[in-house]
């Protein structure tokens, strides 16, 4: 993909904030809270969350290419996704939730336009109307800008979801609780947010996906270990080579 002008000179962006309020507690109890997307690297560019749901802003901001606008855009949503989700995550991991609202979530950019952290001003004692909400609003969005159906970015968005409470819970060192988290949230959401899965390989945790993210289209993307499109042998077969180096 041509990733084309940086984020901050196509859309005119504010610099990141240090994080404040109810998700600096957050980040306070979880050990290496900068990788799951909690804390921005220093001057990226940020941006209210909710102009993510406007077509016109998520244009600018997925990367130019000679791939279709399908990929561009899953592959955007992919990372994407993570990140819109990572506060919301984080809080019911460390039971402090926190809002899941584009309201009360700035979003900070790298240059090519991925979100690399977002932060919610607000806390919140069932943020799942709000996640809804906020799935189903970039999702349509998202949908729109590359002309393709909505299922398969919602199913972006599960895997979203379970990566992110299995990283926390190995960062937190209780893997079984964070994830059993995973499936009554997606529940609560509901349709047509899939439900998440997990596979234990040699006692080692993985997320089974249930998407593609289509890295493997662009011109120097490779097929991802996990991914659903592999022969379950083979994928078996990786992820036991994965479990016995950890």
């Amino acid at each position: 993909m041509t990733p084309g002008p940086p984020a901050s000179s196509r859309v005119g962006l504010s610099q990141t904030d240090p994080v404040v309020g109810p998700q600096a507690e957050v980040v306070a109890r979880i050990p290496g809270a900068a990788a799951h997307g909690l804390v921005a690297p220093p001057g990226c560019p940020a941006l209210p969350a909710a102009r993510l749901a406007d077509p016109a802003w998520l244009a600018r901001l997925i990367p130019q290419g000679t791939t279709s606008p399908r990929v561009r855009a899953t592959v955007w949503w992919y990372s994407a996704s993570a990140v819109l989700t990572a506060p919301v995550l984080a809080g019911l991991a460390v039971g402090r939730p926190l809002s899941a609202r584009l309201e009360d979530t700035t979003v900070s950019l790298a240059p090519d336009g991925r979100p690399v952290a977002a932060v919610s001003a607000a806390g919140h004692a069932d943020p799942v109307a709000g996640l809804r909400e906020t799935l189903g609003a970039v999702v349509g969005a998202l949908a729109q800008v590359a002309g393709m159906r909505a299922r398969p970015l919602w199913a972006v968005a599960t895997d979203s979801l379970a990566n992110g409470l299995l990283g926390l819970g190995r960062a937190l060192g209780d893997v079984a609780a964070v994830t059993a988290l995973a499936a009554p949230l997606a529940a609560a959401v509901g349709p047509p947010l899939p439900a998440p899965r997990y596979v234990d390989v040699a006692g080692t945790r993985f997320t089974r996906r249930v998407s593609c993210c289509l890295v493997d289209r662009l011109p120097s993307g490779a097929t991802c270990l996990s991914c659903p499109r592999r022969a379950p042998g083979e994928r078996q077969a990786l992820l036991e080579s994965v479990a016995r180096g950890h």
